[in-house]
């Protein structure tokens, strides 16, 4: 077998979910022994000052003997951050009222001001 019929043989299935900056692919491979096991890439995009970028990825390989131990812990996981943090995100960037952190004294209370109004960046819409 030619690596080329290898190669297309390797590849039997695959998803893609893009999420912001990062994009999570899931293929089923074949081994050489004609087994499947599934590999979960990330790939989250870096942007340099020039424009230009680089991509880094991440990879892990998950085998079948492994599949039910780790389908019921990512459940636990996903299920534990669910019920004690709810579906909501919470970060700093998400947060409408978040002011960054000042070192200077004072600084603080020169950001407040008498006039009400919401500052919207293009990331967070």
């Amino acid at each position: 077998m030619s690596d080329k019929e290898y190669t297309e043989q390797e590849e039997i299935f695959s998803q893609v979910l893009r999420a912001g900056r990062r994009t999570y692919f899931f293929d089923v491979r074949s081994t050489k022994a004609g087994d499947y096991y599934l590999t979960v890439t990330e790939s989250k995009k870096f942007t340099h000052d020039d424009g230009s970028f680089h991509y880094k990825k991440h990879k892990i390989y998950l085998y079948k003997e492994d599949f039910n131990e780790f389908n019921e812990m990512l459940v636990k996981a996903t299920d534990f951050i669910i019920n004690e943090k709810g579906e909501e995100v919470i970060s700093e960037r998400h947060q409408k009222d978040y002011q960054k952190p000042s070192s200077e004294v004072g600084v603080e209370e020169e950001n407040k001001s008498t006039t009400s109004f919401t500052d919207v960046s293009f990331d967070d819409i």
